[in-house]
């Protein structure tokens, strides 16, 4: 697949395609092609800096983010609580899970976000490196929009999905979409969505052709 994907490609999912596609596809059982794309990773089982190295097809040579589905861990099935204690650190939560939505306003799922500290807890030193957790909500898609009482809140947990990242100092590092010499990522990517789609990695479905057309969303804040 990388041989069809001409010079400048990049992969940029937004939220919603990463839960409602890419992490609803591989909890159903779908599209084991999905593989290929966002390996299956115990990414707690080390350091940060060791993942871009397993990352998938499309984001090797990233310098900014790697994407994983993480499974359960047996620790979490038998207490509840996922250890992330890595040979040189840990991660640590940063504010409250908060809800992802789609573009519809749906709430589809879950987002937790953490940051990498060196050293042993509680006293461990700050790193750049981050991490968005996304679980989805069981069933096909939420009850109800974030204008309505109470949400079906029950999540998925065989599989989360896991984008690891450097921080960038920018508050739009997430949505943006790369450019060169002034042409937008639809422009310069059309005919490789279109080879990468045919191939059947990264077909959207009902969300758009690629994850790599959607860049029309508002960006959002990174902490």
């Amino acid at each position: 697949m990388d041989n069809n994907l001409a010079l400048c490609f990049r992969f940029y999912p937004t939220e919603e395609e990463l839960i409602s596609f890419y992490l609803r596809n591989k909890l159903e059982g779908t599209r084991p092609d999905l593989d290929r794309v966002i390996p299956v990773l115990d990414i707690y089982e080390m350091d940060p800096w060791h993942l871009p190295q397993f990352s998938g097809e499309l984001c090797r040579g990233d310098p900014e983010q790697w994407f994983f589905f993480v499974p359960r861990q047996e620790r979490e099935a038998r207490v509840g609580r996922t250890s992330r204690t890595t040979c040189s650190g840990y991660w640590k939560a940063t504010g409250s899970p908060s809800y992802a939505y789609s573009s519809g306003n749906r709430i589809i799922g879950m987002k937790k976000t953490m940051v990498f500290y060196k050293g042993k807890a509680p006293s461990g030193s700050k790193t750049e490196w981050k991490m968005n957790e996304y679980r989805a909500i069981l069933g096909h898609e939420a009850s109800s929009s974030s204008n309505s009482a109470t949400p079906n809140r029950i999540l998925r947990h065989e599989y989360s999905l896991c984008r690891v990242y450097k921080g960038s100092g920018s508050l739009r590092a997430f949505d943006r979409r790369p450019s060169s010499s002034g042409v937008t990522t639809s422009e310069m990517g059309m005919h490789n969505v279109h080879q990468a789609a045919s191939s059947g990695v990264g077909t959207t479905g009902g969300i758009g052709e690629m994850a790599t057309t959607s860049h029309h969303q508002n960006p959002t804040k990174l902490e």
